[in-house]
């Protein structure tokens, strides 16, 4: 058969499918939307893959919160969408799919703009099918006062591709022998046939502060770069080891004489209501960036080797008092184990290893 008559058969296959699929109850249990009554965020809920960050304003009765959800169709949850729930502590909310196969559950917290501003990798949260099986591991922080952090990576895009892996081959892992304990560890990945196809060729290993949403249309813009952060940071440091894989490629094809390299870097910037956060497309460029950490010699090695990055402020930015106590600038810290993993160019294999990263910051006086 003709190529050209194996593709038109693929998506009139497609097609039939779809419709087929649009007939029967839905098999998805996913909340698309969050809000919460009263004038109590000071910015949009970050969504997760299973779980869901209330950044609220000061002054809010954190043990008094309803949040509303939006569900995908014929989804229902429990408990019900606007039930007052006391979110001192983190809360379980379950979502069943229309066809009542499916369940998911979701864990939201609601955080007075605070993190966690040391960073051990000693918390891997499994992220499981709807069988149960683990899939992949995503990563948490917490400190001796309450504050969460809840680390962003891609892994839901690698999982998109269908490549066949086990939960620690995945591009975003655990790995043992740290620093101190465990670490995190980031593996550039072939995508395989299907990541081909969409012109995804590989997938660089990555943890950074902010949320991932899945966008085949738009892959730069899926990484949203940011939490709140009611400080000036002033540096970060940490522990790294790399090995770069052995063929780099561009577009899938090998390039001879280039070699990968890492990338380690953090972002101050501020939020307005244009612009609620970063990314892909304009982390290095926007003009609400007020300064920049960035690692300037990364290099292979094979032993636990440390950075301390100075954040950099750029020319003529300055920082409000007010705006930063009531939260309206961000901070993100970014791993890649490909430097340009984004474009899709680098070496499947390289590998990044971190542990022990430490955020140090100073008030305005």
């Amino acid at each position: 058969m003709k190529l050209k008559n194996l593709i038109a058969c693929f998506f009139l296959g497609f097609i039939m499918v779809s419709c087929i699929q649009d007939e029967a109850p839905n098999a998805e249990a996913d909340i698309e939307t969050c809000t919460v009554p009263g004038d109590v965020l000071n910015r949009d809920p970050i969504i997760g893959n299973d779980q869901i960050t209330l950044p609220l304003k000061k002054g809010t009765n954190i043990s008094k919160l309803a949040p509303e959800f939006t569900l995908t169709p014929g989804a229902t949850i429990n408990p019900e969408s606007g039930v007052v729930r006391d979110f001192s502590t983190p809360q379980k909310y379950v979502v069943t799919s229309e066809d009542g196969k499916w369940k998911k559950e979701y864990e939201v917290t609601a955080l007075f703009s605070g993190i966690p501003t040391s960073y051990h990798f000693e918390n891997a949260l499994p992220v499981k099918d709807k069988k149960g099986n683990i899939l992949y591991y995503n990563f948490q922080e917490s400190d001796a006062i309450g504050n969460i952090l809840n680390w962003a990576n891609a892994n839901e895009g690698f999982n998109y591709t269908g490549v066949q892996a086990k939960p620690e081959e995945y591009p975003t892992s655990p790995a043992p022998d740290g620093v101190q304990g465990n670490c995190v560890k980031l593996t550039t990945k072939d995508t395989g046939s299907l990541g081909a196809l969409l012109k995804m060729y590989i997938a660089a290993g990555n943890l950074f502060m902010g949320s991932f949403t899945l966008d085949i249309g738009n892959v730069l813009r899926a990484t949203k770069f940011g939490v709140p952060f009611t400080h000036i940071p002033t540096s970060f440091k940490g522990y790294y080891k790399y090995k770069a894989g052995e063929v780099f490629t561009v577009k899938g094809e090998p390039v001879s004489g280039r070699k990968d390299i890492c990338d380690i870097y953090a972002v101050f910037y501020e939020t307005d209501d244009k612009v609620k956060s970063l990314d892909g497309t304009n982390v290095f460029t926007s003009p609400n960036l007020i300064s920049i950490a960035r690692i300037s010699n990364a290099k292979e090695t094979e032993q636990w080797t440390e950075f301390n990055l100075p954040f950099i402020t750029l020319p003529g930015k300055t920082v409000d008092s007010q705006k930063l106590e009531d939260g309206k600038y961000n901070v993100a810290i970014v791993f890649s184990s490909s430097i340009k993993g984004d474009l899709f160019e680098g070496a499947a294999g390289s590998t990044l290893y971190i542990d022990e990263v430490e955020l140090s910051y100073r008030d305005i006086k």
